[in-house]
């Protein structure tokens, strides 16, 4: 029997990318993202190249009720989900006085809200059966302050705090829970977060595939890691930035966010 995964944000970047590795390791798919139009497009692809069954989803999880009208869906197509995977979340740049606040609430309930209401509906079901995989998107950004993006390095901080504390809560269940935390990333974020020519960040460090995220992040679910963080290099700068104090690397991560010239 096929299993199924589910994929928040999958309408392009790092959720297409996962919608192609799981759908290539035999899986079929809920889609779920903002816009119809890509989410078909993606489920036709994987559909005609891996004989997928795809299930697409239109929603905005910075609504009220989204994540839950997203488990009411599969609740009506009898669907059990093997595989959550929390991917939807987005940044904002900037300092933190002057931005949208709209824009900072919204990212909240996505990267934050919608993600723990989702893994709230889907785990039930999961512990019930005895078995089930759990994906939250966190970020090297969980790991310390960031200042111009604070909302944003906060929210992963908490995604990567909740999905330690549910992987220990679920030892011995049957059921994993795994925080990835990937670097930057060629997916169009910058853009999204009104980074694009902007910061040094995307200039300062080379940003990688996200394809190679994706199979980095379905190897480590797979082995039920809790903590992934992707490349070697990303890896050494987590364990700088676990002993150095705060309050130095909030000033790193100013140093490295400043405004482009």
């Amino acid at each position: 029997m096929k299993r199924t995964a589910l994929i928040t944000g999958a309408t392009g970047g790092l959720g297409k990318a996962f919608a192609g590795v799981f759908a290539n390791n035999g899986f079929d798919l809920v889609l779920s993202g903002r816009n119809m139009e890509e989410l078909e497009k993606t489920a036709k692809e994987l559909t005609e190249k891996h004989g997928t069954k795809v299930l697409t989803v239109a929603s905005d999880l910075a609504e009220d009720g989204g994540a839950d009208r997203l488990f009411g869906k599969t609740v009506e197509k009898g669907i059990a989900v093997d595989v959550l995977v929390n991917n939807a979340g987005f940044a904002d740049f900037g300092l933190f006085a002057g931005c949208d606040p709209k824009k900072q609430q919204e990212m909240i309930e996505v990267n934050v809200a919608a993600l723990v209401r989702l893994t709230r509906l889907f785990l039930p079901g999961m512990l019930e059966r005895g078995e089930g995989r759990i994906l939250n998107v966190a970020s090297l950004a969980a790991f310390q302050p960031g200042p111009l993006m604070a909302c944003y390095y906060a929210s992963k901080a908490f995604v990567l705090s909740f999905s330690v504390a549910l992987s220990a809560e679920t030892e011995g269940t049957g059921v994993t829970v795994t925080a990835l935390c990937p670097g930057t990333m060629k997916t169009g974020f910058e853009k999204h977060a009104s980074m694009a020519g902007k910061s040094m960040l995307f200039s300062s460090m080379k940003p990688i595939e996200a394809r190679s995220v994706a199979e980095y992040g379905y190897r480590s679910l797979m082995r039920g890691k809790t903590i992934a963080v992707h490349g070697r290099k990303n890896r050494l700068l987590v364990f700088l930035t676990g002993i150095a104090p705060k309050r130095m690397s909030a000033k790193a991560v100013m140093r490295y966010q400043r405004p482009v010239a």
